[in-house]
């Protein structure tokens, strides 16, 4: 049988809850859940001896539950003759201090200030059906009506799913009158011991009377989602009613994610409820072809600080291998943010041991344990060294974090794209530095010094050190240049555009002994950070030129190798760059960054000057023992043969 009406607006219709009570009988209809859902927080505001008018009562059990939980001065109004029938004979013998009547809540025949207590439970939701001129005057009504009666101090409590044009009719019309607005969310707990499926969350708006004090500041809550919580004071009601969007929304996440498990990746944020910062990042990854098992269900995975920036784990392609390789149906990776505190694994375990089921899998058993996994085994080491602004780039930090293993790097991070690391260097103990002077025999103890770094040790700039593997690329490019084999001592000019924190720059000075190298960068701030805080300096064969790099791009296209780091998604767009490019030079060699989007493209002036690409990686070797020299450390993962393996003519 099909009591859903043929459209939304017959809700608010008399006619329409006639015809429904009739045809449903005597099972009562408890709309947005009865009273195990919501005596929590009924209670709180409901006290035994409080005048309560229930308008829209229905057929409900949720007043005869309050009754014999001993709120018994009970006054239920409802529009459907029916039901008021059907009510007064259930409870006429059993709860006798009870009463229901037929009225209209939008005009009552009560007094002014009679009720301490108004309960609403989706009376609202069913007149406020759209935003008509007619509708909303009806809303008001009831609203106005709601006011009238009860006294000072008495609180109009709203269950409502809280649809967008409900949440800024409620929210409006009772702050803009003075009065207190609190919001709770209905236990989740509750809602499962119910049995309730709803998948959109039940709100509680508590809305206090008081006496209108012109210049008295509103009183807009969000209410903890549990005892031991916090309410946050809201300053506007656009900030409030955006705190019960944002649970909404996580809602239907929960639900998506419990409908298909096989779904993308899903990322959400939690922010710390004092200040409103994000704390924790979520990325719920599934992977259903794991076969499953009693305890591979669910598993939660925490990012070490200041590695949310690698492949691994800041890309969905990395944490769906993560996931595949841990072995769970569902991994929820967690990253932490800066400007947040963490004191350990075990605390961010316990801060997020509630939160984190609700995000488990259907079908996780009772009182599973859930493991929480990391790299390494603890939640990392990430510490701001500086925090400055750029006129052009905005807020910015300069941070010292662990890496895999016990390497300590510095990096410089746009906040903007916190997601990005604009610079990296690895850092050295200071003693390492001196042993530089000592014979390459010793470079196995200075490289276990790196590996045992401590924190707190000082420490030095390893300027061996290329962090991105298309920087290893460039300087493989260079033996491309007419004469390689002395390029190493031989006399080249070289052109950086941007500096960053200046290891691409510092790399060429040091280890080509006969290069003048000229940086461009156009921000003056990130000259300064990379002087500062990154070991940057200049002499007579390293000069910064604070600038638009592409005035020098232009004025020297056609001499030597031009190369770049091409960074592009889209294919049409990259011909449409290439083909530019070749326009000023005829001969473009492209190698493509393996598992990155980058490409590198060493571009010549003449095409006349190619060279065999099978003797590449031989010409590069030989370019390689010449930058080996004695008491100059050398990173050994950087094998310049290796980075151009697969270039190519374009």
């Amino acid at each position: 049988m099909n009591l859903l009406p043929k459209s939304s607006k017959e809700f608010s219709s008399s006619e329409y809850w006639e015809q429904f009570f009739r045809r449903r009988g005597e099972r009562a209809f408890e709309w947005y859940g009865g009273y195990l859902e919501l005596c929590a927080v009924l209670h709180k505001y409901i006290k035994p001896k409080d005048k309560v008018l229930v308008v829209g009562c229905g057929n409900s059990e949720l007043s005869e539950r309050l009754y014999d939980a001993g709120c018994q001065n009970l006054t239920n109004i409802d529009v459907s003759e029916v039901v008021i029938r059907q009510m007064n004979e259930r409870n006429a013998s059993q709860r006798p201090n009870m009463t229901y009547q037929l009225m209209d809540a939008t005009k009552t025949t009560f007094t002014d200030s009679h009720f301490q207590a108004v309960l609403d439970k989706g009376t609202l939701d069913a007149i406020l059906t759209d935003t008509e001129a007619g509708t909303l005057e009806t809303a008001t009504k009831l609203l106005t009506e709601i006011g009238r009666v009860l006294q000072c101090g008495g609180r109009y409590i709203c269950v409502s799913l809280a649809q967008a044009h409900v949440l800024e009719k409620l929210v409006t019309q009772f702050s803009q009158g003075g009065w207190m607005v609190r919001i709770h969310q209905v236990s989740e707990s509750s809602s499962k011991q119910s049995g309730s499926q709803f998948p959109l969350p039940v709100f509680v708006f508590v809305m206090t009377k008081v006496k209108e004090m012109p210049g008295f500041p509103l009183v807009l809550e969000m209410m903890p989602d549990d005892e031991g919580g916090k309410s946050v004071r809201c300053g506007s009601t656009n900030e409030l009613m955006d705190m019960v969007k944002e649970r909404q929304r996580y809602a239907l996440i929960r639900n998506r994610l419990n409908q298909n498990q096989g779904s993308p990746e899903v990322s959400l944020d939690l922010c710390d409820g004092v200040s409103g910062r994000t704390r924790y990042t979520f990325h719920v990854v599934d992977s259903p072809t794991i076969r499953p098992s009693h305890s591979n269900h669910f598993a939660i995975f925490i990012i070490p600080q200041g590695r949310e920036t690698e492949w691994l784990f800041g890309s969905e392609t990395g944490r769906r291998q993560l996931a595949g390789s841990v072995g769970f149906r569902r991994l929820l990776v967690v990253a932490l943010h800066r400007d947040q505190q963490y004191d350990s694994m075990e605390a961010i375990q316990s801060e997020l041991s509630a939160k984190v089921l609700e995000l488990a899998p259907p079908g996780l058993p009772d009182n599973q344990q859930v493991p929480f996994l990391s790299a390494g085994g603890d939640i990392g080491v990430r510490t701001v060294q500086y925090r400055g602004r750029s006129e052009m780039s905005g807020e910015y930090v300069v941070e010292d974090v662990r890496g895999d293993g016990t390497s300590y790097f510095r990096r410089l991070i746009f906040l903007s794209n916190q997601n990005v690391v604009q610079s990296e260097a690895r850092l050295l103990p200071s003693n390492t530095q001196s042993g530089q002077k000592k014979k390459r025999k010793d470079k196995k103890k200075q490289q276990k010094a790196n590996d045992n770094l401590d924190p707190k040790t000082t420490h030095v700039m390893d300027k061996s050190y290329l962090c991105c593997e298309h920087h290893k690329a460039m300087i493989s490019g260079l033996s491309l240049l007419h004469n390689p084999g002395v390029a190493s001592e031989q006399h080249i000019s070289v052109l950086v555009v941007g500096l960053g924190g200046g290891s691409l720059s510092l790399f060429i000075h040091d280890y080509f002994l006969g290069a003048q190298v000229e940086a461009v960068e156009i921000d003056s701030a990130v000259l300064d950070v990379a002087c500062r805080w990154f070991g940057f300096s200049l002499d007579d064969r390293l000069k910064v030129h604070l600038a638009d790099g592409l005035v020098h791009i232009n004025d020297l296209a056609g001499k030597g190798i031009f190369i770049l780091n091409l960074v592009c998604r889209d294919p049409d767009l990259k011909g449409k760059v290439i083909k530019t490019i070749h326009e000023v030079f005829p001969l473009i060699y492209v190698q493509k960054i393996e598992d990155e989007v980058n490409e590198i493209l060493f571009c010549r002036p003449h095409s006349g000057q190619t060279h065999d690409i099978s003797n590449i990686k031989e010409t590069a070797g030989g370019l390689e023992k010449q930058l080996r020299r004695p008491g100059m450390l050398w990173d050994e993962s950087f094998v310049l043969a290796d980075m151009l393996k697969s270039v190519q003519i374009v």
